[in-house]
């Protein structure tokens, strides 16, 4: 059986804006296993254990989901909805970490009931200190449910 459980699960399409995080990691020491997958489908898939991760057991969640708004194939809104509609999953925290400035995206985060709504900045250093402090609050400050 394969082993795919992570920490974080970050679900990006923008290979820049991935690439940007997973040095923020690197940099701020975070040893955590960290996932990446890049569209809405992909992200449901594992969370869920569908599809490729159907070897997944449901009870293997990763500790935090860094979440993009626009997505391919299923909008971040839509995976979103469904991880905190399941009792299963809707534990589990979720940063988004979108572009999105718009109004009625964040009204739906947090109606759906997203953890964090944070706005990529645009400036490289401000990008990686956003992705550090996004870890150290949710991987080590944070008191996870049981």
């Amino acid at each position: 059986m394969w082993d795919d459980r992570c920490d974080i699960l970050l679900v990006e399409d923008n290979q820049d804006d991935e690439e940007l995080a997973l040095i923020a990691m690197e940099e701020a020491g975070v040893t955590e296993q960290i996932k990446v997958v890049r569209d809405g489908k992909e992200a449901v898939d594992y969370v869920f254990c569908e599809g490729a991760y159907s070897h997944r057991r449901i009870e293997d969640q990763p500790r935090l989901i860094m979440l993009d708004l626009k997505l391919p194939l299923l909008s971040g809104i839509e995976v979103l909805r469904r991880v905190k509609s399941d009792p299963r999953t809707r534990k589990i925290p979720v940063a988004v970490l979108t572009s999105s400035k718009e109004n009625p995206d964040i009204d739906t985060c947090y109606d759906l009931g997203v953890n964090s709504y944070i706005v990529k900045p645009v400036d490289h250093d401000q990008f990686m200190a956003v992705v550090k402090e996004l870890e150290l609050y949710w991987l080590v400050r944070n008191q996870p449910p049981n």
